[in-house]
């Protein structure tokens, strides 16, 4: 990798070009936790990395915001989006603000709380190397300075200079950042990775910072670069078909008595849901070892939790939708020590107490009956909850192993026809929690589905892991918790804005591709992460309930008809994301498209001769699953527009 520098290191330059960038229209993009993502012009993202970092004074440790890492809080006024953040001792506000033309302002504030020794506090902006590798860097407004003063500190730095801005220009991206006052910029190579990114630390302070000192600086960044409006190729293989998509589902896990039921009315009326799932408040359900819960219930000793849990359940069931069944927190009696409400250690959950486990299944099977013989309910599946991480039953991979060998006999042998799900992890990269498993064929005969949730580690690698794990033992694959922040809950100003949406339906889309999923359960149709606003959802009591975009999106993947199976689809355009279903005996297909670059000119090919027309609908930041003018197929061939950042679906009925 290299930078071109010209001679004493940059053109020394006051010059600031006013034709320099493009008029166009923009929108800065970061992620729920405030990093920005880059700037979209013309619906096409300039991509790069703004994170906020502290570092030590000898540079060998450097704090940078990023997921889960810090404590957040996010709100919007207008165009301006807030953030907030406490990284130890130091407490700051971050605001990004639209400005037009290309344009995003980053306004930072921060204070110290106690007196703090760093090498300083920055904005800094990580360039990827695929575009600014080559480029050439050219100060704005540079301090008067002597020879020594320019030498880069450190190997891997390029330059150290106080000046005004900076701007980087490569054949096509182009970069400038403007300071409201002078500081020093420091241009790094990034040294763990050969070919990494371009580093530029902006300074906000340095030094020694005194107890309730405040500090604060404006960065006006500009993007541009070249707008890929190339047209789109897609090509369909229906002649290869997958493993069945049943539709979008949805978990119900009953938290807000309040806010909840309006919204699960919502949903229910106005999606068509074809999995669930609901909690099994089993602390509630069984809270003294010596008793008989059953027993207790027709007593009229059913805690409300838990007949309110049954009621959701008997709902669901009498609409037609299978129902899954996860507990979360284990009776007292249950636990291996008291129960941990709160990481103690690092360490999440309660491991189950292994004396007791002829009690435990019978205490789950107890609670399933019971939904049986008084409320009509086949509990289809069984899982504690995420228990590879301890949320809150905590399990080994063995342990885990064991119940699904245990608790699966034990139901069968009382008549019960639930399964249990192999893995339901709190990540999608908790896959080799199902190898033991798999190991034991013992388990196979109990297993009535593969789960995972997928709020973190959902590349490529992992989720083909997940599609060959069912594969292996022939059973579907579901998402049992799909989103893509599991800490967005103290933040959920985040949900409403339209990167969060596109991000999760272009990461459902993917999963769709790759995983070949019977199901995406949403979570969650309730009041909570909920897709919904208004209505005293998150607080908003000030507006009546209404859909939001995340809606939009989760109700036209739920219009995918019912019937249709996976098959491979190519796309020649890495940034657009693209998922096909179909049924070749009933001609019935569903393209799926998520764009993340701009404008431009699609043709899809390999559809069969009897499809002669498309519907299109399109969800985006302006459009709801708005209906466009049908597409002619011919020859098993169609063309259309595909809308910037936007997610689309071509549907033959």
């Amino acid at each position: 990798m290299k930078l071109n520098i010209c001679p004493l290191l940059v053109w020394l330059s006051v010059f600031v070009s006013t034709t320099f960038f493009q008029e166009a229209s923009a929108q800065a993009e970061f992620t729920t936790w405030g990093n920005l993502t880059g700037i979209r012009v013309d619906g096409q993202l300039m991509t790069f990395e703004g994170s906020l970092c502290v570092v030590n004074a000898d540079w060998s440790r450097i704090r940078q915001t990023a997921r889960e890492r810090q404590e957040i809080r996010f709100s919007r006024e207008g165009e301006k989006q807030i953030f907030t953040y406490r990284m130890d001792s130091l407490f700051f506000t971050e605001t990004i603000t639209n400005t037009g033309s290309g344009t995003a302002t980053v306004e930072v504030t921060f204070t110290s709380k106690v007196d703090t020794t760093m090498a300083g506090a920055f904005f800094r902006l990580d360039l990827p190397a695929a575009f600014y590798a080559d480029s050439k860097v050219q100060l704005i407004a540079p301090a008067e300075l002597s020879l020594s003063e320019t030498i880069p500190n450190g190997q891997n730095e390029y330059l150290r200079v106080p000046a005004g801005g900076v701007r980087f220009t490569s054949p096509y991206r182009q970069l400038e950042v403007m300071l409201n006052e002078p500081a020093e910029i420091i241009v790094k190579a990034d040294p763990t990775q050969p070919n990494g990114v371009v580093q530029v630390y902006l300074t906000i302070a340095t030094d020694s910072i005194k107890t309730g000192q405040t500090n604060s600086k404006t960065f006006t960044i500009k993007a541009t670069g070249d707008i890929d409006k190339e047209p789109l190729e897609l090509r369909v293989f229906p002649a290869h078909k997958g493993r069945e998509f049943a539709g979008i589902g949805g978990n119900f896990r009953l938290q807000n008595p309040k806010a909840d039921p309006q919204v699960i009315d919502y949903s229910l009326e106005n999606l068509r849901v074809a999995w669930s799932r609901v909690e099994m408040p089993w602390g509630f359900w069984h809270p003294e070892e010596n008793t008989d819960p059953i027993a207790a219930a027709k007593n009229g000793n059913l805690h409300e939790r838990v007949k309110a849990a049954m009621e959701m359940a008997q709902r669901l069931d009498k609409m037609g939708i299978p129902v899954i069944l996860s507990a979360w927190f284990p009776p007292e009696w249950a636990a291996d020590g008291p129960i941990q409400f709160r990481p103690q250690g690092g360490v999440y959950g309660n491991a189950l107490d292994s004396a007791k486990t002829d009690k435990i299944y019978q205490s789950i099977a107890d609670y399933i009956q019971y939904l049986k013989d008084q409320y009509g309910v086949e509990i289809v599946m069984f899982s504690f909850n995420e228990s590879d991480l301890g949320i809150n039953v905590r399990q080994t991979p063995k342990e885990h192993a064991q119940l699904i060998k245990g608790l699966g006999a034990y139901l069968a042998a009382r008549g019960l026809n639930t399964k249990l799900l192999l893995g339901d992890t709190a990540d999608a990269n908790g896959w080799p929690f199902t190898l033991a498993t798999l190991e034991d064929p013992e388990t196979y005969p109990y297993i009535g589905a593969v789960s995972f949730h997928s709020w973190r580690g959902y590349s490529d690698e992992n989720l083909y892991r997940w599609h060959d794990i069912a594969n292996r033992i022939n059973v579907p694959l579901l998402v049992g918790e799909g989103s893509i922040d599991a800490g967005a809950w103290r933040y959920p100003a985040i949900f409403e804005e339209p990167t969060y949406a596109l991000d999760e339906i272009n990461l459902y889309t993917r999963i769709l591709a790759i995983c070949e999923p019977l199901s995406i359960l949403q979570w969650q149709l309730t009041s909570d992460y909920s897709a919904m606003s208004g209505g005293g959802v998150f607080g908003n009591d000030e507006d009546p309930l209404y859909p939001t975009q995340r809606f939009w999106n989760l109700k036209q993947l739920g219009a995918t008809p019912e019937g249709v199976f996976a098959m491979p689809i190519t796309s020649n355009k890495k940034d657009v994301t693209a998922a096909a279903l179909g049924n070749n005996d009933q001609n019935t297909f569903a393209i799926h498209l998520v764009n993340n670059g701009s404008n431009r000119q699609a043709t899809l090919s390999g559809l069969p001769s009897g499809i002669k027309e498309l519907h299109i609908y399109v969800t985006n930041q302006e459009k709801s699953m708005e209906e466009g003018k049908r597409i002619r197929v011919t020859n098993g061939k169609a063309q259309f527009m595909l809308e910037a950042a936007s997610y689309t679906t071509l549907m033959s009925k």
